[in-house]
């Protein structure tokens, strides 16, 4: 039987509700392609161990003759194919709970996991071609390296255009979907910040980056993370924006405090703002801190870089107020 249509459909594919018990009963040795497993060591040994390459689990017990005949079938099968699929064994006897859990009422059973989650199965000691033909099946329905690599490079654009979009919520929802199934993904872990950066939350955005591997810190993205939240600390010391803006209202002329709130703007994010009150200065006063609201944006146009929408709509409009 394979497809899960009925015995095998149990509680998997979220949290295991399993208890401990019992340890390995010894009937093929531990490691390598071929391992016994207990109810404690399942989630170890099968659940995150099939993230990796496709697991089939072996339920069965000393008493049961099939088992006896399908067991050095279906390891023989699995040596052959050389780390395509690992297998598992586990004594229902020693370790009734995670059979249990799954409705296995007969044995042997046989159940494929890939991705932590059952995708196949069969039940009964099938001939050596059958069994063949099942893993050949369920090794090649796995995805490979490269279709998990392609799937999570898709994921990474489509939140970041989300982040873009200013769809924070939904943005932050994929990089940590994407960081939960690559810890190490420098791009996912700099997204989430960024989106915690937007949604005002620089103290959450501060202790990410604490808890970032060290392996990946000095990826670009984390540094250009620990970089804009270095600019938005210094930026805050350079007084409210909250009340720059009512300086401003109260006198349009007070380009200190624009020039301020510009610096503050862009710390945040919100480039081409930043842009416009510097462009304002200019139009105003281009002697103000000898020519500081140019020489301001331009160092904002090498930070955002030359690509970036701010940065060719800024330039634009600087060279009409340079050249007209």
């Amino acid at each position: 039987m394979s497809g899960f249509d009925n015995p095998y459909g149990g509680s998997f594919g979220g949290q295991m509700n399993v208890s401990v018990d019992g340890n390995t009963n010894g009937a093929t040795p531990p490691g390598g392609l071929i391992k016994d497993t207990t109810t404690a060591g399942f989630m170890a040994d099968v659940i995150e161990e099939s993230k990796q390459q496709p697991v089939l689990v072996d339920f069965w017990a000393p008493w049961c003759g099939p088992c006896k005949q399908l067991g050095p079938v279906i390891e023989k099968v699995v040596t052959e194919a050389a780390g395509k699929v690992k297998l598992v064994k586990m004594n229902i006897d020693d370790h009734p709970a995670v059979a249990g859990q799954m409705g296995i009422q007969s044995i042997p059973a046989v159940v494929a996991f890939a991705g932590g989650q059952p995708v196949d199965g069969f039940m009964g000691a099938l001939p050596e071609s059958q069994v063949r033909e099942f893993i050949a099946k369920v090794a090649a329905s796995a995805p490979s390296e490269q279709d998990r690599a392609a799937e999570i490079a898709a994921a990474l654009e489509e939140a970041d255009t989300l982040l873009a979009a200013d769809n924070m919520q939904e943005a932050l929802q994929l990089y940590g979907a994407i960081a939960q199934a690559d810890p190490e993904n420098a791009r996912a872990l700099a997204g989430i910040g960024r989106c915690l950066i937007a949604a005002g939350d620089l103290a959450r955005a501060k202790a990410l980056l604490e808890e970032i591997p060290d392996s990946v810190k000095d990826d670009d993205a984390i540094k250009a993370l620990q970089t804009k939240i270095a600019q938005l600390e210094e930026a805050r010391k350079l007084g409210d924006p909250n009340a720059l803006e009512h300086q401003l209202s109260l006198d349009p002329d007070n380009h200190a405090a624009r020039m301020n709130l510009a610096k503050i703007r862009s710390a945040e994010g919100a480039r081409m703002e930043a842009a416009e009150h510097l462009l304002l200065i200019m139009k105003k006063d281009r002697t103000f801190e000898d020519d500081g609201a140019r020489k301001q944006l331009v160092s904002f146009f090498e930070a955002w870089g030359a690509k970036d929408p701010a940065t060719i709509a800024a330039r634009r409009k600087l060279s009409t107020i340079l050249f007209s």
